[in-house]
């Protein structure tokens, strides 16, 4: 192979390399561009025998091989005239070089691509799927990006040359220390006593520094304490050398003078020492606070996101919180079990302990707000109040049957939420009872608070006082009986701490519910003036150990609930309660250990054990509805198969619509139908009066003009005080009688007979509630004066009509009078001596009466309707004659029957005269002995009742059934709103059985929910 710079190669390849690739090393031939390497093999032999000559390449360029040959370069002084530039290959042969390199290139990214995609896929594969796990991440926490300025918190961060500024100088420190070091151990060598107490120095310094090894807080403590140390070592040091002066020297050679610098040493070291404990403090201070801010800002900015995610700008469904989930549950509960029966062992903790023992306090911390009512002394607590607390952006407080929300971080809407529960619990009280079972169900939520279900019930008791009721101590002892006995229910029993031990009742009670103390959290209050008041504080020890009362518990609290005001707020109650325990000698001495004390621990520590156990039982509980659901369901197809399952309220509805349209069918009812009843009723109210005060006598006068006159003054005093009332009060009854008849009409139709008590206490209740417009009589009164001032019978038709409508009347009257006088006499001699009958001594004296009577009536057919006394005493004078004996009054009772049978008989014989009368009427009986003035007066008042009819049939149609329809509505509202009322009118085994199947079905469906949340945040 022939090489550049070999003998053997042309000058044609010399110069190809050497002048224009600058290249100054050897280059093999195969790598020189085949134009370059056909030029050189066609001007010059080969080398190598065995390789037979590039012809190929020598014959594909024979065109090239004889171009003339690039003349030598011609000398500097030429001036470069005649020169021909030689010609130049490398940008030919360094293109051909990057287009071998781009097929290496680009054969190896496809190789490495399927490569990489394949491993990926593998890796792929071999993870497990987090999708499951995606409940993990708050829905927040995806869109924090969109909805904080991170830019914005990024400023709101301390720089980190702020930060370095807190810091103390650790160089400084480094040089202080070191001196010091140096200045001690020249001052302690050869002391045994200090050799070993700078042995046990470095021990406990070695202590310190593992316990502190974390955080810049724990560094600033150990360089304090190890600043102490030392300070104390040089002190113990000085006064050894004091009381242990060192042998003299035998030869003691006069110290050397202390140079002015050695002088001024001491005091300056001191300066130093004071001026590095200043600067720690100093330094721990502002990390303190800077790390208050810096919680303080986390809690804003929580409040600030979960305030976002409540608004719903994230356009999606705001789901309900597990522990409001699991309240709801509760809640139903509640008001499905009033007895608290064996069903319900769903878990909540229950507060409990002595009265004034501080339970509703110890509550309030954990709620973080001053919520209950507080008395000195008094019982406030009268019925069980079951508190939801959960986290929420802002601190409010809400009843499960209202809707208004109680700003927790306003002292006005606390102090109104105060008095609704203290109005709350007096009225669930009854009458002569100071406590109450019923309970109270109040929700809070605010930033920070741990989700638990808490009941806080009456304080124990031991003494019955003035103004309580004999049983009160039994019933609250019933009451936390009742919510304990629960086997999932936690309790937190209450014990004062400021009080002797052996007084407390409380710890009686719990240790007989729960012996083994598995679900029991003893937590003792007031350890502030415990500690002062007890001589012995061990005895706080062996309480929050369980050594002292004969109970078991899970944990052992002890806590401070401030000061014993009530002005107090959380805050200020907070920061007592650390002070008092960073300065206590509980702590101090190791009688209470860190994690329990506080209230922040407590409601910690009552949190985790509250969803222990609700994990634990939950589903158990579940189960138990289930099966109590799939027994109720059975007994239910058992007794109604056809039936649907329709619970109290449902019925109700149903009701209310059913009575509604029997409401409103009475618009329906046709004009006619009206006016015929109105017309009828009200005849029969009023013809009594007509025929007895009015009839009978004007017609005892003897002319025609007496008898107008007195029936005109008669109907007159009549119109003005009796008539309209008279109407208004046929038209009332008229309208409840349609009302009945329609609703028992519809009754008939398939009717429930459920629903007879409810509507017959919506019908009494509507009627009741239902006035007549009093502007109606006024204009009814001006109605019936005009149609009974008119005489004027237009045409025979009328006529007719009022001389029929008289005999009617006054056939009707003379039946009723000889009824009466059957009675008054007693049977004849038919009814005698068919029925075997017989008169009694009264009816025997009537019946001579009678008899008496009518012969003087034969005797005097005109006879006036009253007797005159003589006519009386000859009466009774003839009955003596024949031995009965007889009464005046009884003979004037008699005639009036009697007179009054007659009259009716003429007035009958005279109406068929008048018959043929109106001929007369029209010439006013001019030339004629026939009268039919009481013609005209009936023809008045039955015109006057066709008049009235129409009027009141208006009013009813148009006016009265509506306000009926509006009455109805109402009481069917009041009724619904009354949960008692329903459950009084709505009762029966099936109602129960439905009411007890929505309850159950409702209450399996909330567990399976809460259930499966559970699991998701598991």
């Amino acid at each position: 192979m022939l090489r550049v710079g070999d003998k053997a190669a042309c000058m044609a390849c010399r110069n190809l390399v050497s002048t224009n690739m600058g290249v100054r090393f050897r280059v093999p031939l195969q790598k020189l561009h085949p134009l370059s390497r056909a030029i050189h093999h066609r001007y010059s032999g080969n080398s190598n025998p065995q390789r037979p000559p590039h012809r190929a390449a020598a014959r594909y360029f024979t065109s090239m091989s004889r171009l003339p040959m690039r003349p030598p370069k011609p000398p500097p002084g030429s001036g470069g005239r005649g020169h021909q530039q030689q010609r130049n290959f490398w940008a030919i042969r360094l293109a051909a070089r990057l287009l071998k390199l781009r097929y290496i290139l680009l054969g190896s990214a496809v190789g490495g691509g399927y490569t990489a995609k394949k491993t990926y896929e593998e890796w792929k594969d071999m993870l497990p799927d987090f999708s499951e796990y995606n409940w993990v991440i708050p829905d927040f926490v995806r869109e924090l990006s969109n909805q904080i300025d991170l830019d914005k918190l990024t400023k709101a961060l301390p720089e980190i040359e702020e930060i370095v500024k807190l810091l103390p100088d650790f160089d400084k420190i480094g040089e202080n220390f070191s001196f010091l070091k140096s200045l001690l151990s020249s001052e302690t060598t050869g002391d045994p006593p200090l050799k070993a107490t700078d042995s046990s120095a470095e021990a406990k310094q070695d202590a310190n520094d593992k316990q502190y090894k974390k955080g810049l807080l724990g560094e600033l403590i150990l360089i304090q304490q190890q600043i102490q140390q030392h300070e104390e070592e040089v002190q113990r040091a000085a006064a050894a050398n004091i009381a242990c002066p060192p042998p003299p020297e035998p030869a003691p050679s006069p110290p050397p003078k202390p140079s002015p610098p050695q002088q001024k040493r001491k005091p300056s070291d001191k300066e130093k020492f004071d001026q590095l404990q200043e600067e720690l403090l100093r330094t721990q201070l502002k990390y303190q606070r800077m790390l208050e801010r810096l919680e303080k800002e986390n809690k804003e900015l929580r409040k600030v996101v979960l305030q976002k995610d409540d608004k719903g700008i994230h356009q999606r469904k705001v789901k309900k919180s597990l522990i409001d989930l699991y309240s709801e549950v509760l809640d139903i509960l509640s008001d499905y079990d009033a007895n608290y029966n064996t069903q319900d062992h769903l878990p909540r903790v229950v507060v409990v302990g002595d009265q004034s023992a501080g339970k509703t306090s110890v509550l309030e911390m954990i709620a973080q707000a001053r919520i209950f009512p507080r008395g000195s002394g008094e019982m406030m607590t009268r019925s069980p109040v079951k508190v939801t607390l959960s986290e929420g952006p802002h601190h409010v407080a809400m009843f499960k049957d209202s809707g208004r929300e109680f700003d927790l971080t306003k002292e006005d809407d606390l102090a109104a939420l105060r008095h609704e529960i203290e109005l709350r619990m007096r009225k669930s009280v009854k009458a002569g009872q100071t406590v109450s079972c019923e309970t109270i169900s109040l929700s809070v939520k605010g930033p920070g608070i741990q989700r638990m279900v808490l009941v806080d019930l009456p304080g124990v008791i031991s003494t019955v006082t003035a103004g309580m009721a004999a049983d009160t101590k039994d019933t609250i002892f019933s009451i936390s009986r009742a919510y304990m006995q629960n086997p999932n229910a936690i309790i937190l029993c209450i014990q004062d701490g400021s009080v002797d031990a052996e007084r407390s009742i409380v710890t009686d009670l719990v240790s007989q519910m729960d012996p083994q103390g598995k679900r029991t959290i003893f937590v003792l209050t007031k350890v502030d003036l415990a500690e002062k008041n007890l001589a012995s504080p061990n005895r706080i020890q062996q309480i929050v150990e369980g050594k002292l009362f004969p109970m078991k518990a899970l944990g052992y609290f002890a806590v401070v609930t401030g000061k014993g005001s009530s002005s107090e707020s959380i805050d200020s109650i907070k920061d007592y309660e650390e002070d008092f325990f960073q300065n206590s000698r509980l702590l101090k001495d190791g009688m209470l250990k860190a994690h329990q004390v506080t209230t922040k621990n407590l409601s910690l520590a009552v949190s985790d054990c509250f969803w222990k156990m609700v994990r634990e039982s939950v589903e158990q509980q579940a189960d138990v509805f289930k099966a109590s659901r799939f027994n109720l369901e059975t007994e239910w197809k058992n007794n109604y198969p056809r039936l649907r399952e329709l619970d109290r309220n449902e019925l109700f509805e149903k009701a209310k619509n059913e009575i509604l349209d029997e409401v409103i069918s009475l618009s329906q009812v046709t004009p006619q139908h009206w006016e015929a009843i109105l017309q009828k009723k009200m005849w029969e109210r009023v013809s009594t009066h007509v025929i007895e005060n009015i009839y009978l006598p004007a017609a005892q006068t003897m002319d025609s003009g007496t008898f107008n006159t007195t029936v005109d003054i008669k109907l007159k005093q009549w119109t003005d005080k009796q008539l309209p009332y008279k109407a208004l009060e046929v038209a009332w009854e008229t309208l409840q009688e349609e009302f009945a008849r329609f609703m028992a009409e519809y009754k008939g139709k398939d009717q429930d007979d459920i629903f007879d008590k409810l509507k017959e206490a919506v019908k009494d209740e509507s009627i009741k509630r239902h006035k007549w417009n009093e502007r109606a009589m006024d204009s009814l009164r001006v109605i019936q004066h005009n149609a009974l001032e008119d005489r004027s019978i237009t045409d025979k038709p009328q006529w007719d009509a009022a001389i029929m409508f008289m005999e009617e009347t006054l056939h009707s009257r003379l039946k009723d009078t000889d009824s009466v006088i059957r009675d008054m006499v007693g049977p004849g001699w038919t009814q005698r001596w068919m029925n075997w009958t017989s008169r009694t001594p009264d009816q025997h004296v009537r019946n001579e009466t009678k008899n008496e009577l009518e012969r003087l009536l034969k005797l005097h057919d005109e006879h006036t309707a009253y007797l005159a006394n003589d006519e009386v005493t000859t009466v009774r004078k003839n009955l003596e004659a024949r031995s009965v004996l007889v009464d005046p009054v009884l003979i004037k009772d008699t005639w009036h029957q009697l007179y009054r049978r007659h009259f009716l008989q003429k007035a009958l014989s005279h109406c068929n005269l008048c018959k043929r009368g109106f001929y007369y009427y029209q010439r006013h009986f001019v030339d004629s002995e026939l009268e039919c003035n009481d013609v005209v007066l009936f023809w008045r008042i039955q015109r006057m009742l066709v008049i009235t009819g129409n009027t009141l049939r208006q009013q009813l149609t148009n006016t009265e059934v509506r306000r009926l329809e509006k009455n109805v509505k109402e009481v069917l509202e009041d009724f619904g709103e009354d949960q008692e009322k329903k459950t009084h009118l709505i009762t029966g085994r099936r109602v129960q059985l439905a009411e007890d199947l929505k309850k159950v079905r409702e209450i399996q469906e909330k567990l399976e929910a809460f259930i499966e949340a559970l699991h998701k945040e598991k």
